[in-house]
């Protein structure tokens, strides 16, 4: 997913490039050739139909190719994923206890390892969180006595998640919110 949405900014960026130096190029060649001493006598231009025709559809259209990929991109994001391989539950605690996490690891060779699909169940236990991998392009917004999941595929690799919000207490916003 991650690498979805760096393509689509390369793409879009490219093309930001190639409407700025047009627009850059248009606006040196109107001050060059409609400079005051060059054309002392202004000719009055009232209405330029075709122009504005022109630079009202031409936007448009440019909206319209971002707009595909980028809600094809959106909506393949929250595609859930009926059998995943691993289900990890990550629960976000105000306040950390010191204590670690272990487990045991076995390394295996690279060409015996396979596209894994993991789906991943956020929750926090007393505030708001956001569980965050930002090499992964994956960030969830968690809100007491709620469930939210997401799934990525991972081949290799060491990923670390965070908490990428500063949270508040349950008092702070009131019962109310949460009933």
């Amino acid at each position: 997913m991650m690498q979805g949405i760096i393509d689509l900014n390369h793409n879009i960026f490219f093309f930001f490039i190639l409407i700025l130096v047009f627009v850059l190029w248009i606006l040196v060649r109107t001050l060059w050739h409609f400079h005051y001493k060059k054309n002392p006598i202004l000719q009055m231009n009232v209405h330029g139909t075709t122009i504005e025709i022109l630079w009202t559809i031409f936007p448009s259209i440019i909206l319209m190719f971002i707009a595909i990929p980028s809600f094809a991109l959106l909506y393949s994001m929250d595609k859930v994923v009926v059998d995943p391989t691993i289900t990890s539950k990550a629960i976000g605690h105000q306040c950390s206890d010191e204590q670690s996490l272990t487990f045991d690891s076995y390394m295996i060779p690279e060409d015996d390892l396979d596209l894994v699909v993991v789906r991943i169940i956020v929750t926090p236990a007393d505030v708001l969180h956001s569980w965050v991998v930002p090499s992964l392009g994956v960030k969830y917004d968690t809100v007491p006595s709620r469930l939210n999941q997401t799934s990525i595929s991972v081949q290799r690799g060491v990923y670390y998640g965070q908490c990428n919000e500063i949270s508040v207490s349950r008092k702070d916003y009131g019962d109310r919110v949460y009933n």
